[in-house]
């Protein structure tokens, strides 16, 4: 059984690590207006593609590293780099007049939060799994859960450093909150049993199954799907929508705010509406949300903000779901799936990051197109679904 602190030390991490994913997302309005950064678009989206980059990479890198490194160093390295890109956010503020200087830092920066976030992630769900053998589904939904409330306070903080005339308050608590809970974590016994399997460590690099690119593929269009939301929502408020920089701060934490109680939500209720049906239903709720957005009229903001929760309760159980069935039914390459899984997920992210900025400059598309458009690929999501509900049942093993 595992020690307390060590479940307080991983679930605290599933919050810290939230906030400071969505602080650049979240402070948007601040790196496009002319009074502070003055990106364009497109130099908006540029900025996530060395985290997609550097996530992608530390994700597949990490089922190698942990057997040589430990999984608890991993852990305190992914700590580490979120709190070196917190620095750099915070650093780069300071020398924000000389534009190219400013914008080479947040580059750098968000290069190390793609580290932090591609070897945390992958660990703490590894070790919520490893915690609750029993309960796996539960306990990553509820890490999961963490991780989203995270994401949803980084909005309201963002507003309320914001109008006090600090907007880099916010990464410098990120950043005491992260040296705190590295001093907590060092002297914890953290994965002395959680090394991944026995036959995945003695065979080295393994032939991925045909099975794990089916999860692969659904993490992929999950994650266009939540970074159209969680990365452009704000700006779509303000540009298509006409609200204010409060009401995009509020649609951004009603989506993250969504896809946390959602979690928690079906966490609660598995035993009267199963995994099964959630990976049947939610996609669509995903896909209308979208549909919906699209449509949306100039001055209908308050409606936008409806539109963005709908959207963040449609994708809420979907990644921790999908990692948890995954690793679940791929148990000869258990330590690898998650860091596999996260890694395609950041490539979806990295799509929706930064194709953004051409389609609207290159193509001429607006963000309500986008958005409509971004239905269609959570209809494909809907569809693999069905193939992965379809596969599991034929096997016995329900939507696990």
């Amino acid at each position: 059984m595992p020690q307390r602190n060590e479940i307080v030390s991983v679930y605290a991490a599933g919050v810290i690590q939230g906030v400071a994913l969505v602080t650049f997302p979240a402070a948007s309005t601040i790196f496009t207006s002319s009074a502070h950064y003055g990106l364009s678009t497109t130099e908006y989206g540029g900025m996530f593609v060395p985290q997609a980059i550097t996530a992608i990479g530390s994700s597949l890198m990490g089922a190698g590293l942990t057997r040589r490194l430990g999984i608890k160093r991993i852990y305190l390295l992914g700590l580490t780099a979120n709190l070196l890109a917190m620095a750099l956010l915070v650093l780069s503020q300071f020398v924000v007049i000389n534009h190219p200087l400013a914008y080479g830092i947040l580059l750098v920066a968000t290069a190390s939060m793609g580290v932090g976030f591609g070897l945390t992630v992958p660990a703490i769900n590894t070790f919520a799994a490893t915690f609750f053998p029993r309960t796996v589904d539960k306990a990553v939904l509820i890490l999961n859960a963490l991780l989203g409330l995270g994401t949803a306070l980084a909005p309201i903080f963002v507003a309320i450093f914001v109008g006090l005339g600090i907007w880099w308050g916010l990464p410098v608590v990120v950043g005491a909150l992260t040296v705190a809970l590295l001093s907590f974590s060092f002297r914890l016994p953290l994965g002395e049993k959680t090394q991944g399997s026995a036959t995945e460590a003695q065979n080295g690099r393994m032939k991925l199954p045909r099975r794990f690119w089916i999860f692969a593929t659904f993490a992929f269009l999950y994650g266009i799907c939540e970074t159209m939301n969680g990365n452009w929502a704000s700006l779509y408020m303000i540009k298509k929508l006409g609200g204010s920089t409060t009401l995009a701060s509020l649609a951004l934490t009603m989506f993250w705010g969504a896809v946390t109680v959602g979690r928690i939500l079906f966490a609660a209720i598995e035993k009267w509406f199963p995994e099964r049906s959630a990976c049947e239903v939610l996609p669509f709720v995903v896909a209308g949300a979208f549909f919906l957005t699209s449509f949306l009229p100039t001055g209908g903001a308050h409606l936008g903000i409806i539109a963005f929760a709908l959207a963040g309760l449609g994708c809420s159980a979907l990644l921790p779901l999908t990692m948890s069935f995954a690793e679940e039914e791929l148990t000869t390459i258990a330590a690898s799936v998650a860091g596999g899984l996260i890694a395609f997920y950041q490539i979806g992210y990295g799509v929706a990051a930064f194709g953004v900025g051409p389609l609207q400059s290159r193509a001429g598309l607006g963000l309500n197109t986008i958005y409509g458009g971004t239905a269609i690929v959570a209809l494909m999501m809907s569809a693999l679904s069905f193939v992965i509900i379809r596969r599991q049942a034929a096997v016995g093993s329900g939507c696990r």
